[in-house]
């Protein structure tokens, strides 16, 4: 296109000036290399004498590879296009179905993290401790009295058998033990006190009784109980515990304990495989399963009360490496999944239901370490884990059944208080 322009301005020119049929086309040196014309890279005139039709047959040639060229350059760029929109389309279906997959458990997978497909196994991996208010110096002040717990087995299995011997003030059990009450019991030994237990709304219940084998677990407000500690689900009280998420709000359960282990069944299946399954009038609804790692898998639900219509959504943590007799062979795994919890928890007002088989040692254990590592987190300058035992055991009977399990507890804590102090600014 430049050239036909610079063609017909120098036609004109010529016509107007010389008052002959010349054409003068302007061209770098390097189009027409000529040792004999010296230009300096400047422009050089050429004259070509007169011939119409000559002069024709270039506008023409020129033209043609002009619209050659645009044509090519039009097709490659309207491919590249199509391409571009293909692929565009492509990246959208393929993130469209990764969100179906993952919506449910992006509450708890980090920015740094691929959510991991359902039903699929990912690598473990630590979190950081979640914000403190530790101060530094009281942080080293507990590390180092809990170390000292640990180290110097004496004083350990003194402490323990003083907590062997401590009596709760308030301690009948009538009610678990009474006659209509006893088959709802997994283990005889393991049941709540009167004043404690979680009471059911009787008129709502199939059997019309108000009794289940959990007690309310209080940190600080009697009317806001932080925990529910209770035994696994039996195959007919499966309702009974549904009943008890429904009607005390909660939206996270801590299960610490396989369903058979060693060929004995720890706790019923109180969730159906897949799909849904109606519990008296709690419709309960398997979303996702997801085995973050081999320690632990989380299960997301929701459950619908048949006869008001009302959906809610529920999380369960499920623990893998807890065995019934004994303790896990590290802390780090448990204390991972702890963070995973709190994560999932955070903000919420509503009590954390936490069970293993009888609701008792690994459940009282858990519960033990959480609510240290809770107040520590909070600025609390003293911790005495023995007394908050016996605080708990106030509440439930039993609650850390062996010295294994006392011992793990401090090494738990001491072990998340120096990474705390680690992640703090020094």
């Amino acid at each position: 296109m430049l050239c036909i322009f610079v063609c017909e301005c120098g036609l004109k020119r010529q016509e107007k000036h010389l008052h002959q049929p010349a054409v003068v086309f302007f061209f770098r040196m390097y189009f027409f290399p000529d040792s004999s014309q010296k230009s300096d890279g400047l422009p050089v005139a050429i004259r070509v004498q007169h011939s119409t039709g000559w002069v024709f047959f270039i506008f023409v040639g020129v033209a043609c590879v002009g619209g050659l060229l645009v044509g090519s350059l039009t097709i490659a760029c309207l491919r590249s296009h199509a391409h571009q929109l293909a692929s565009g389309k492509l990246a959208l279906g393929k993130q469209e179905n990764t969100s179906r997959v993952s919506s449910v458990s992006s509450q708890f997978s980090d920015a740094n993290q691929p959510s991991p497909s359902s039903h699929s196994s990912t690598p473990s991996w630590g979190e950081e401790p979640a914000q403190s208010n530790m101060d530094i110096s009281t942080g080293h002040m507990i590390l180092a009295y809990m170390e000292d717990h640990v180290k110097n087995k004496d004083r350990l299995l003194k402490e323990w058998e003083a907590l062997c011997s401590y009596q709760a003030e308030f301690s009948t059990v009538l009610i678990a033990q009474s006659e209509g009450n006893t088959k709802k019991n997994r283990c005889s030994q393991s049941v709540p006190y009167d004043h404690s237990r979680v009471k059911l709304k009787a008129e709502v219940n199939p059997s019309r009784a108000d009794y289940i084998n959990a007690s309310t677990i209080i940190e600080h407000d009697p009317r806001m109980p932080a925990y529910i500690a209770t035994q696994g689900p039996l195959s007919h009280t499966i309702s009974d515990f549904w009943q008890m998420v429904w009607e005390n709000g909660c939206t996270v359960i801590v299960m610490m304990t396989a369903l058979v282990e060693d060929g004995e069944k720890q706790c019923d299946r109180y969730w159906p495989d897949e799909g849904s399954s109606l519990y008296h009038i709690y419709e309960v609804n398997l979303v996702s399963e997801h085995i973050w790692c081999n320690d632990f898998l989380v299960r997301s639900f929701y459950v619908k009360n048949v006869q008001t219509q009302e959906t809610r959504t529920l999380t369960q943590f499920h623990f893998l490496s807890w065995p019934a007799q004994g303790i896990p062979t590290s802390t780090r795994p448990l204390l991972d999944f702890r963070r995973k919890v709190n994560k999932c928890y955070r903000g919420r007002s509503c009590p954390i239901i936490v069970h293993c088989s009888d609701g008792t040692g690994r459940t009282g254990t858990y519960i033990l370490i959480d609510m240290v590592l809770n107040r520590m987190t909070k600025g609390v300058k003293e911790i005495d884990i023995a007394a908050t035992l016996e605080h708990i055991r106030d509440q439930r009977p039993g609650m850390v059944c062996s010295k294994d399990q006392f011992e793990f507890a401090l090494t738990a804590v001491a072990e998340e208080v120096n990474a705390i102090l680690k992640a703090l600014p020094q």
